[in-house]
């Protein structure tokens, strides 16, 4: 489960606009429908593995309590070509390009405010142990019983609208404790721990991606994946060592970020406490191996084909077009264009052409999302209303 987006922020501005625009984008976003053709590298594309990402996510699509984070609820038109989705066998690349093109329709996002932009998130693996010693003393914790969830667009009596979550207790609702009371024992014992780390960055690292693979001190492995948050407001310390000056944004790569949180202890504690959105989690048993974390539709992801949308404006299971730039080092990039899918969220994922792409698991995975903040275009797929028997012509 993704929790929050990184640094970047640029976005190109598209020009043309619709008449009429789901109730979630009005004031956000205006949507341009345009043709397959006009989507550069979509013959190209593999369309294939976007269709199995499609086909997971329609799996659990609409089903009650299936998200891990609820996102806007699909309409019909969606449920319906996710019916015709689970009704077929996996496709060939063509097959599968027409069934995008037959069963949707691209429209261009024009933020009506702001720019959007693409950053990039992956699960991290680090070295564990399951009970604390002089080495691994830092917690990931479970999910406390006092912790109430707020539901997308909702709020709580007595509660701030800006928070996401509360405490229950005899007197009502209150604001949930921030990642500085927490780290100094608030919760006591309401919140166990799950696996300990050697690091303080380790462990906050884990909080924005939202899961890990934990090399356990016995040879083993465990995933944890994201349970819940305390609702703050989640701030980049990224953006604030730019800020400080203690960094610039054209060379901050997560290494960088993770050194500089390792030599500087006490500073890197007092910022990461600027930060008072804090994750809890859980042991996640059922993943296989070969399987990526957990997002917030409640499947797991695919590196290079789930996107991380907000999911106060989309729902989940839509495809996106990405049009974009994909970073291999501070020096080397490549084009990135590439049909995606909607299948997590995160608190920093904010506006409806704001993206976070799940780059994958691991080390070169981690270096990857982290330089990943790159002008992008989005472009929506969305259902026809019934099936297109003529799809947009390609050259």
């Amino acid at each position: 489960m993704r929790h929050a987006g990184r640094l970047g922020l640029v976005l190109w501005v598209l020009i043309m606009a619709v008449s009429e625009a789901p109730s979630a984008l009005a004031g956000k976003a205006q949507l341009a429908p345009v043709g397959f053709r006009d989507l550069v590298g979509w013959t190209e594309d593999d369309h294939a593995a976007a269709f199995a990402a499609f086909r997971r996510t329609c799996r659990t699509l609409g089903s009650k309590g299936a998200e891990l984070r609820p996102a806007q609820g699909p309409d019909a038109a969606l449920l319906a070509v996710c019916r015709k989705a689970l009704a077929s066998a996996a496709l060939s690349k063509a097959e599968a390009r027409s069934f995008f093109e037959t069963h949707f329709q691209p429209f261009a996002v024009t933020p009506a405010t702001g720019e959007g932009f693409l950053t990039g998130y992956y699960e991290p693996e680090f070295h564990g142990s399951r009970t604390r010693d002089a080495t691994y003393g830092i917690p990931l914790l479970d999910r406390p019983d006092d912790l109430v969830t707020v539901p997308q667009g909702e709020t709580l009596p007595g509660l701030d609208a800006g928070l996401q979550a509360a405490r229950k207790t005899p007197r009502g609702y209150e604001a949930y404790p921030d990642r500085a009371a927490i780290e100094e024992g608030a919760l006591g014992t309401l919140a166990k721990p799950v696996v300990y780390l050697r690091e303080p960055g380790e462990a906050f690292i884990i909080h924005v991606q939202g899961s890990a693979r934990i090399r356990l001190t016995d040879g083993s492995s465990m995933r944890v994946a994201y349970a819940g948050r305390n609702g703050r407001p989640y701030t980049s310390i990224g953006r604030l060592l730019v800020q400080r000056g203690e960094m610039d944004l054209e060379t901050m790569t997560l290494e960088k970020l993770m050194g500089w949180l390792r030599d500087h202890p006490e500073a890197a504690r007092d910022l990461m406490r600027q930060n008072r959105s804090y994750i809890f989690f859980r042991e996640a048993r059922e993943l296989a191996a070969h399987e990526g974390p957990i997002g917030g539709a409640g499947v797991p992801l695919t590196p290079g084909r789930s996107l991380a949308i907000d999911r106060s404006v989309w729902p989940y299971g839509l495809p996106f077009w990405i049009d974009g730039t994909l970073p291999f080092s501070l020096d080397r990039t490549e084009p990135l264009r590439r049909l995606m899918v909607a299948q997590d969220t995160g608190s920093a994922i904010v506006g409806p052409a704001r993206g976070d792409f799940f780059a994958g698991t691991g080390e070169a995975a981690g270096s990857q999302a982290g330089l990943m903040r790159h002008p992008v275009r989005f472009t929506v797929l969305k259902p026809r209303t019934s099936p297109n028997p003529l799809p947009n012509p390609l050259p």
